[in-house]
């Protein structure tokens, strides 16, 4: 079926919807956060706040997306690189602590964001002239 260039606005608020909710359990994974950068040993601690306030950068960038999906050139694509890499690092390294439930984690957000992706037209960001939303 060639695409016309019209949008389901179901799709498009299902799209919207999942990209919230990355936004959303990613502020909860910076709450989370907190608590492990006031924990972590000094060796630890400043790679601990990096991880930390990451998640503020990851929620804002899905919050952005899912306010103006086809408005935001790049950022559907950095998003699941980033979170593609992690997840096959995770899988790679499987028998480390932690690296199941990052797998499943990131694994998670990155079929949720391509899911959007396809269901809010993400591509139509690059398109030339005014952003569409």
């Amino acid at each position: 079926m060639p695409d016309t260039g019209r949008r389901s606005p179901g799709a498009d608020r299902i799209g919207r919807s999942l990209l919230a909710v990355c936004a959303i359990a990613t502020m909860g994974a910076f709450v989370d956060g907190i608590g492990r950068v006031s924990d972590a040993p000094d060796d630890f601690l400043l790679t601990e706040f990096w991880r930390t306030t990451a998640y503020l950068v990851f929620a804002g960038m899905w919050a952005l997306l899912a306010v103006a999906p086809r408005a935001q050139r790049g950022m559907f694509e950095l998003i699941l690189l980033q979170k593609t890499l992690v997840t096959v690092q995770a899988l790679i390294v499987m028998d480390l602590p932690g690296s199941a439930l990052t797998a499943a984690i990131d694994g998670a957000v990155v079929v949720a964001t391509l899911t959007a992706y396809v269901l809010c037209r993400g591509w139509y960001a690059w398109k030339r002239g005014p952003a569409t939303d």
